[in-house]
């Protein structure tokens, strides 16, 4: 469809109604009935996305699909890829490259669907320009795809010789690489298809030939390199080069590994019904009988403390510990003993630091949390320098972001390695966009992406999963990588993916369950944050000692006296 736009004078766009609805006409009558088959799979880049940085999402040397077609750095290169039709031309021999063209105009409808912005092109024009990107992409992915034997061979033509580099040390060739992988920057794969299947005559020659050239360049450009059996992938299921890379590095989630949990274990599922106490008065006893465990706790500790004194303290201490008073204080409810003025201070503490997990009042969740988006909050996750400081392990995987997990045993998070170039921003990013605007369940890949940027904070972040060999660096330094992963932090929507937030719920709960984690944040909160508490702690010290004090004064007069009323009725 292709309208005739004119230039008012105020500088608006205008179209001339008349072909508008001619141009309407003809494309409802073209439109197959099977135009479901055909999804949109080419989006452009959503803007929260590209705020953060544009340079990632528009191609700077070559220009792949319309979106980019004309703008005037791009259109530079214009000139190579006239060239690699031209040596295409002569690959079809008895045929000239306007039968490609006939062939790619027949497949307008589909092409247009394919694309998410609206083409403003006619016929001729969109198939010339799908013919001639086509010969230049695959005439760049065959140096990814002819091998002799163990060795690869580069066969490069003399015109683009000193663009391209399979070892990817020219960066015009690192370049075309980042451009190519761009998601506004891609054609459809059956134009691909198309073209090969005219050159050799079969389909299936034509998908094998395409399937070897899109594994070499996947293998070459993914980040997750040390995959011991890359998933086999249709060319006909994928859409362009970008979701095929896509698959090869996000596995489709199945039910089995989407149910990570019972539904008891899921977070939450405390306030479950079905697990409440059929009366309000057993909820109460449980909770009541759960305090006034913490006082006896609390006390247990103490006289533990106190059990390393010598003797005669202990002797001195233990008539007041056990007397009446102290008894009966025990045996007070929790309420009337946790509204007293010194308990009342007390209390938070001593539940933070004997009790495992806090957990927040009943009130404050729901069944409904399940199912809705994850906050910003429960994304947070220890450095991978806390951790290691907290007694946690790091270990590699050979497999895909599904190998994610965490043994409580051993306090074992497994990651699968990757490797980072000059490259890979720019595929993470694009990758992430693709699958901002392309899936429907959940963003598993941003997820991933999330999760590295939580536990990547500084340099010695970087450093530490490098020795571990999680991380292969081939950047300038670990800085950069760790400034690589904290700018991934903008996505499109928060959605859950049930394994990962799992591993980032154990990890949290076995964190925050150390000792030296807690008693570092007990310190920090009650201690050196609460000159409250300092106050009442230097009080009770105080008033301990001048309690032994006068204790120790009174006996030993007694004592005394007692030895002098012995020693006068003996005279």
């Amino acid at each position: 469809m292709s309208f005739q736009y004119t230039m008012s004078s105020n500088s608006l766009p205008s179209f001339d109604e008349h072909q508008w609805l001619i141009s309407i006409q003809q494309t409802l009558e073209e439109v197959p009935e099977n135009d479901h088959d055909f999804p949109v799979s080419i989006f452009t880049v959503p803007k929260t996305l590209r705020a953060c940085d544009p340079e990632s999402y528009t191609p700077q040397l070559v220009a792949i699909g319309p979106y980019h077609y004309w703008r005037p750095e791009p259109y530079e290169m214009e000139s190579y890829k006239i060239a690699a039709a031209k040596r295409t031309q002569k690959q079809l021999q008895t045929l000239k490259l306007q039968h490609v063209v006939d062939h790619l105009i027949n497949l307008e409808p589909k092409i247009r669907a394919s694309y998410h912005k609206f083409l403003n092109l006619n016929k001729e024009t969109l198939g010339w320009m799908m013919a001639i990107d086509a010969c230049f992409l695959l005439e760049f992915l065959q140096i990814y795809a002819i091998k002799e034997g163990d060795v690869t061979v580069t066969r490069v033509s003399s015109g683009m010789s000193h663009l391209v580099d399979y070892a990817g040390r020219k960066s015009a060739h690192n370049s075309i690489i980042k451009d190519m992988v761009m998601l506004e920057n891609q054609i459809p794969l059956f134009v691909l298809r198309k073209t090969l299947e005219l050159q050799f005559s079969s389909l299936e020659i034509a998908d094998e030939r395409l399937l070897l050239m899109l594994v070499g360049f996947c293998q070459e450009l993914s980040p997750f390199k040390m995959i011991q059996d890359l998933p086999k992938i249709q060319v006909s299921q994928c859409a362009h080069l970008l979701d095929y890379l896509y698959d090869t590095i996000v596995p489709r989630l199945t039910d089995s590994s989407m149910d990570i949990t019972e539904a008891e274990d899921l977070p939450g599922d405390e306030n479950n019904p079905k697990k409440e106490s059929s009366s309000g008065n057993s909820s109460y006893v449980k909770e009541f009988l759960k305090k006034k465990s913490y006082v006896k706790d609390l006390f247990s500790k103490i006289w533990e403390m106190l059990s390393k004194l010598n003797k005669g303290t202990i002797n001195i201490l233990k008539p007041v510990l056990f007397s009446r008073p102290v008894k009966v204080l025990l045996k007070l409810p929790w309420k009337i003993l946790s509204n007293l003025p010194v308990f009342a201070i007390l209390k938070q503490p001593v539940q933070y630091i004997f009790v495992s997990q806090y957990k927040k009042p009943e009130n404050e969740s729901s069944n409904k949390e399940i199912n809705k988006p994850p906050l910003v909050e429960e994304i947070t996750i220890p450095s991978v320098t806390e951790l290691s400081q907290s007694g946690f392990i790091f270990s590699p995987t050979t497999s895909n972001i599904l190998s994610i997990t965490f043994d409580p045993k051993t306090r074992t998070l497994y990651l699968p390695t990757v490797s980072l170039d000059v490259n890979t921003e720019v595929v993470l990013r694009n990758l992430v966009a693709y699958e901002a605007s392309n899936a429907s369940g959940p963003l598993v890949f941003t997820r991933y992406t999330e999760l590295m940027n939580g536990i990547i904070d500084t340099a010695e972040d970087v450093k530490l999963l490098r020795e571990k060999g999680i991380i292969m660096n081939h950047m300038k330094s670990d800085e950069e990588v760790a400034n690589l992963w904290n700018g991934m932090s903008k996505s499109i929507r928060l959605t859950r993916v049930p394994f990962l937030d799992k591993v980032i719920e154990d990890v949290n709960k076995h964190y925050n369950g150390c000792w030296k984690v807690k008693l570092g944040r007990f310190l920090k909160v009650y201690v050196f944050g609460s000159w409250k508490f300092l106050i009442l702690i230097g009080a009770m010290c105080l008033l301990l000692l001048m309690g032994l004090q006068t204790f120790r004064s009174v006996y030993s007069r007694a004592r005394t006296f007692k030895i002098d009323g012995l020693n006068s009725t003996l005279t």
